[in-house]
């Protein structure tokens, strides 16, 4: 969604400069780096539409609006991230809650111009940004939607109280209300889309229209003067819906001397036949004008093609195009039908990052957008239902549902089995517990791909966020408001992961004969190359680990990719849009990732993996003795494992039994159901371990 310059500076092929610069250098853990191959893709002009435009606009304030509502959150003790901080008097002040709303005032033009480019015909702006004029809102929640603070009275001065009862009634309308929203705007996009196959144009072939996307600017030319002073809606299409017949086979009406007609006529007004026939020509040309500018030759149409197989949707998006092309025509401009570009992974606002806001008229792509916290959760569920073999819609569960599947969850938790206790367990090293935690018991391990060949590449990219070195806390509920944090008694996540990785690569190195180790990458608002990690280098190695900032996965992820293709440039190609584009003989990577909680760009990983066959992530969430936020992730997670077999994923709450945590990555790592003897066997590191 946003510009791209296409040259071929070759700097632009180097790995991204991800580090944080306190942290000092990594180039001496870099592994021999190899000139990637360059393609033939030629430059051209950087494409823009209204909806890249309003997304390049939109980004250079998104972050901060966001950290500004979060700096509140905190001032004023509100742990429900869902929740905007009201104060308890309408009388402006120069509190930092009205210097919020001010802010959001001041955003008004923004949010027009960025509702205006995805908003599908016959829909309105709407926005609660307003500081004093209550009724001057057309929002549906506005007057449909109570509110969640209670009506006693709270310090003078200060913020309205969350009330736990007003808060439960206040989520259940919201979610009955974007439900209902949702079906509403869905029926009608669909009922707008043309009733008939909009590339059959007379006297031109089907496929002509389809694939020559050079007439498309000589046909807009053409129609621009018949569109010039039309009345249209706010997507720049008529708002009329489109005829129920083709226009080729629409029959010619008999000549009549209807005075009306005549009059209409003279005065320029058209007939509806007239405008369905604009509406459906006007939607071709901009379809294919987009698709000429997005995918300007044959290497970027070759990488989008590849794309769609991979992820499973090549059928489904064809299908889109052919009978629902005003929807195709705006995920085609939201770039749903291609990869992630690269830029995106090291942008800290980027088009996937953007907030979903259903009251507050902040809208996604979609028709049915209400209910999504940001446009990647939303891109991510739009494809996880349309992909080929689906069976049934996969909605997201709104935040009730999530809550009662993650009680759930938290409560099928056993006793770990007994046969894999171990005294030096960090636990029981730590004293912070007599025995272990219960623990959810992975799903029995069911290999779907081809277990690990010598020639795969396997990398640790672990989570490096503040939270790593905190001490490990579980939210306390009233209903659904949070009303603090309690501590739990177990180890730091930090102690947990260092026990775990080492564990992890003493069993790997026995079982690949592999003694040299492997990459160890980092990630919290930056990533970072450690260096190649081993059973003999382990704590020398792991001292370079900085523990401090976000959790933005994306950047270690990049990095990651990065190094795989560097060292196996020869069977890949490099795309300076979308980056690394692995070959038929490109190895395997496998990826061992390890994660505190749930990562803020955790949707775009989820999306970007969907794409990447050559790769195998085993996932270990690392988690708050009963803590259903943890178990909220751990459900996501499954859901995405479910439906990506490339991806898996192993949770621990509390004080966790190590052995048993390996084990079972060790099989979804390797991809195949090892036994317990042979863990047995090569989980004991080899007598010269030991660092002089």
């Amino acid at each position: 969604m946003s510009g791209y310059h296409l040259g071929h500076d070759p700097a632009a092929f180097l790995p991204p400069t991800t580090q944080d610069p306190s942290q000092g250098s990594s180039q001496d853990y870099l592994p021999p780096s190899y000139a990637p191959p360059i393609t033939q893709s030629q430059p051209h002009k950087v494409h823009k539409n209204p909806l890249v435009i309003a997304s390049e606009a939109r980004a250079k304030n998104e972050v901060q609006m966001q950290n500004m509502l979060q700096q509140i959150q905190m001032q004023y003790r509100i742990w429900n991230t869902e929740v905007e901080p009201e104060h308890e008097t309408d009388f402006i002040c120069t509190c930092s809650i009205h210097n919020y709303k001010r802010a959001k005032w001041a955003r008004v033009p923004l949010q027009e111009a960025w509702c205006k480019a995805v908003m599908y015909p016959g829909e309105k702006f709407y926005t609660d940004a307003n500081l004093n004029a209550v009724f001057f809102s057309n929002g549906p929640y506005q007057f449909r939607v109570m509110s969640p603070w209670s009506m006693s009275m709270g310090r003078m001065g200060g913020a309205s109280v969350l009330d736990p009862g007003w808060h439960a009634k206040w989520t259940r309308q919201t979610i009955a209300l974007n439900a209902e929203l949702n079906v509403k705007a869905q029926t009608n996009v669909d009922n707008k889309e043309p009733k008939f196959n909009i590339w059959e144009v007379p006297g031109r072939a089907p496929e002509m229209v389809q694939t020559n996307g050079s007439r498309a600017s000589d046909e807009k030319k053409r129609l621009q003067r018949t569109y010039n002073g039309d009345s249209k809606s706010s997507s720049g299409y008529p708002d009329e819906k489109a005829g129920s017949s083709s226009p080729s086979a629409r029959p010619k009406p008999a000549p009549t001397k209807s005075s009306k007609f005549s009059f209409r006529k003279a005065l320029g007004m058209k007939s509806s036949e007239e405008k369905a026939d604009e509406f459906v020509s006007r939607l071709r040309v901009d379809i294919l004008s987009e698709e000429a500018g997005r995918w300007p030759d044959i290497a970027w149409r070759q990488i989008v093609s590849h794309y769609q197989a991979a992820v499973g949707m090549e059928s489904k998006i064809a299908s889109l195009r052919l009978s629902s092309p005003l929807q195709y025509l705006h995920l085609l401009r939201a770039g749903y039908f291609e990869p992630i570009p690269v830029a995106w992974a090291k942008d800290l606002s980027n088009p996937l990052k953007f907030s979903i806001e259903a009251a507050g008229g902040w809208r996604g792509i979609t028709p049915a957008w209400r209910g999504y916290e940001d446009t990647a959760e939303e891109r991510l569920y739009w494809v996880l239902n349309h992909r080929e073999g689906t069976t049934g819609p996969r909605l997201k569960p709104d935040f009730i549902s999530a809550m009662q599947l993650a009680r759930q969850r938290m409560d099928s938790a056993v006793e770990p089995p007994p046969e894999y206790f171990a005294n030096d367990d960090t636990c029981h090293k730590q004293n912070t517990s007599k025995g272990y935690s219960k623990q959810v018991m992975p799903p029995a391990y069911n290999p779907v791909d081809r277990p690990e060949s010598p020639n795969d590449d396997t990398m640790i990219l672990l989570d490096v966020s503040g939270s790593m070195d905190q001490e490990p806390c579980r939210p306390n509920y009233n209903q659904y408001v949070i009303t603090g944090y309690s501590r739990t008694h177990q180890p730091r996540n930090k102690d947990v992961a260092k026990a775990v990785v080492r564990r992890f690569t003493t069993a790997m190195s026995n079982h690949d004969h592999a003694f040299n180790g492997y990459d160890l990458v980092t990630f919290s608002t930056f990533s970072s190359i450690i260096g190649t990690i081993n059973h003999t280098n382990f704590d020398s190695t792991w001292s370079k680990v900085k523990v401090g900032g976000g959790t933005r996965v994306m950047t270690g992820w990049q990095t990651v990719k990065d190094l795989h293709f560097r060292k196996h440039s020869e069977s890949a190609t490099h795309h300076p849009v979308y980056g690394w584009q692995a070959g038929p003989e490109t190895p395997i990577l496998r990826l061992l990732l390890l994660l505190d909680g749930e990562a803020l760009d955790m949707d775009e990983f989820e999306l970007d993996l969907l794409g990447c066959k050559w790769a195998h992530v085993t996932i270990f969430l690392i988690g708050a003795d009963d803590c259903p936020h943890h178990h909220r992730h751990a459900n996501e997670l499954q859901r995405i494992s479910d439906v990506n077999p490339h991806v898996s994923f192993v949770d621990a709450q509390g004080n966790c039994p190590e052995r048993f945590v390996t084990h079972e990555l060790l099989k979804r790592h390797l991809g195949y159901q090892m036994s317990l003897q042979e863990f047995e066997e090569i989980e004991v590191p080899p007598a010269y371990s030991v660092e002089a």
